[in-house]
């Protein structure tokens, strides 16, 4: 993949990565936690409502979570600007390691929570870092 390609395609992931991330921080308000209550209620499929609300510990971890998420979604999006033209292997193997120790973590988290659907959701957070750089970027002078 080209590099303006492979970069394009990052940034788009690091946008959703850093607007998923902001539902965090939104849903820990009691009167704004139902966009949170509903990935909660999505996680746990099927969707039956169920919880009816987000207890305050589970408000908390979304809002830190949802923090952690925007600033990976940040260092994505620096990477893929600034590192990856200058070393592209060094920018692929730190986004695909991250990408795929988060997705292995998660998504057995998820499993062992007893939301494992969310590990299906989690393929498609984990396809918007792995197809720019399923193979080495190509510098667009080096394609021409």
């Amino acid at each position: 993949m080209h590099i303006e390609t492979a970069q394009n395609w990052l940034k788009t992931g690091a946008v959703v990565l850093v607007g998923f991330g902001l539902l965090g921080p939104i849903g820990a308000l009691p009167a704004t936690s139902e966009i949170t209550r509903f990935f909660a209620d999505l996680a746990f499929f099927p969707l039956d409502g169920s919880p009816a609300q987000l207890d305050p510990a589970a408000r908390f971890f979304w809002a830190i979570t949802g923090g952690v998420i925007a600033g990976w979604g940040v260092m994505i999006w620096i990477t893929a600007t600034r590192l990856l033209p200058r070393d592209p292997a060094l920018a692929r193997s730190m986004i695909l390691t991250a990408a795929v120790v988060w997705f292995v973590i998660d998504s057995l988290g998820s499993a062992l929570a007893g939301a494992p659907m969310n590990a299906l959701y989690n393929v498609g957070f984990l396809v918007l870092f792995v197809v720019p750089l399923w193979r080495p970027v190509e510098a667009a002078a080096n394609s021409a």
